[in-house]
C-alpha cells in the first residue's frame, strides 16, 4: 500500500475532484471547492487541467466526468478471464430467475460489480458495471469476506468500516465474523435488506482450484418474490452451480 511519503498530493487532489463530481452528479467550480473545502482557484486548475486531457466535460460551467473513465474502465475489465467466464453464467442465471443477476471481485477492500443481467422481473436498483459497495452488507460481498484470510479482513474492516445502510445491515465485528463462518460452512451468504430495504440477495464464491476466491455471483430481487424455497435452495443451487462451470472454465478453457 502506499504511504505518505511517496504519495503525490496534487493526483490525490485531482482525484478527490472526479470524485466530487460524481457525487455530486455534476458542478461548477464553486460548488466543488465548498463540498470539499478547497480554494476556488486550486478547483479550477484541477479542472482545467483534467478538462485539457480529457477526463472532465464542461458545458455552460457545469463539469462532469467525462467518458475517458469508460474507455479506462473498459480496457480494464475486458482483460479479467473472470469477466468473459462469468458474463454468460450471469446471463444465463438472470435468465432462469427473471431477476436481477450479478458478479463481482474485490479491489481495495470494496466490492466491485464486472457484470450484471436483468431477467424479465428485475427490478430497477443502483447497481451497474463499475459500481463499488462495501462488503459487509451486500451478499456479493459477505461471499467474498468469508472466503479470504482472516487477517485481510481485519484490515479490510480497520479501513472501511462497518457502516449501517439499513436497520438490518451488520455493524458489529463480532457478529459479521459470526456470519462469515455461517457463510463458509453453507457454502453461500444471503443479503437480508443489508443494502437496501426491500431487496433480498443470494450470493455464492468462485473459488477455482487454487483456492483463491476471484469473484462471488449473485441473484437479487424483491422480498415479495426471493422467499421460501426459492430462496433457501432454488437459488443457492443455481449460484453453486453456475459458479461451478466458471470455476472448471477458468482452469480448463
Amino acid at each position: 500500500m502506499p504511504t505518505k511519503e511517496n504519495t503525490i498530493t496534487a493526483t490525490k487532489t485531482s482525484l478527490r475532484i472526479v470524485e466530487a463530481l460524481k457525487r455530486l452528479d455534476g458542478a461548477g467550480v464553486t460548488a466543488v471547492a465548498k463540498d470539499l473545502n478547497m480554494t476556488k482557484s486550486t478547483v479550477h486548475n484541477h479542472l482545467q487541467t483534467l478538462e485539457g486531457e480529457g477526463y472532465v466535460t464542461n458545458e455552460k460551467n457545469i463539469y462532469r466526468v467525462g467518458l475517458q473513465f469508460l474507455e479506462l474502465g473498459e480496457y480494464k475489465r475486458n482483460r479479467m478471464d473472470i469477466y468473459e467466464k462469468a458474463r454468460p453464467e450471469v446471463t444465463a442465471l438472470a435468465e432462469k430467475t427473471g431477476e436481477m443477476a450479478n458478479a463481482a471481485v474485490e479491489e481495495h477492500g470494496e466490492g466491485v460489480y464486472i457484470t450484471r443481467a436483468e431477467g424479465t422481473e428485475a427490478v430497477t436498483v443502483d447497481t451497474y458495471a463499475g459500481k463499488r459497495v462495501k462488503l459487509h452488507c451486500t451478499a456479493l460481498g459477505k461471499t467474498i469476506l468469508a472466503e479470504l484470510p482472516k487477517e485481510r479482513v481485519d484490515e479490510i474492516v480497520d479501513a472501511h468500516g462497518l457502516p449501517a445502510r439499513t436497520e438490518n445491515t451488520i455493524t458489529d465485528r463480532a457478529e459479521l465474523k459470526s456470519e462469515l463462518a455461517e457463510i463458509r460452512d453453507r457454502g453461500y451468504a444471503y443479503d437480508r435488506e443489508e443494502r437496501l430495504s426491500g431487496l433480498r440477495c443470494v450470493a455464492a464464491p468462485v473459488v477455482p482450484e487454487d483456492g483463491d476466491i476471484v469473484a462471488a455471483l449473485s441473484v437479487a430481487g424483491p422480498t415479495t418474490r426471493i422467499k421460501g424455497e426459492r430462496f433457501h435452495k432454488e437459488i443457492p443451487e443455481l449460484l453453486r452451480s453456475a459458479a461451478n462451470v466458471i470455476e472448471i472454465n477458468l482452469v480448463y478453457s
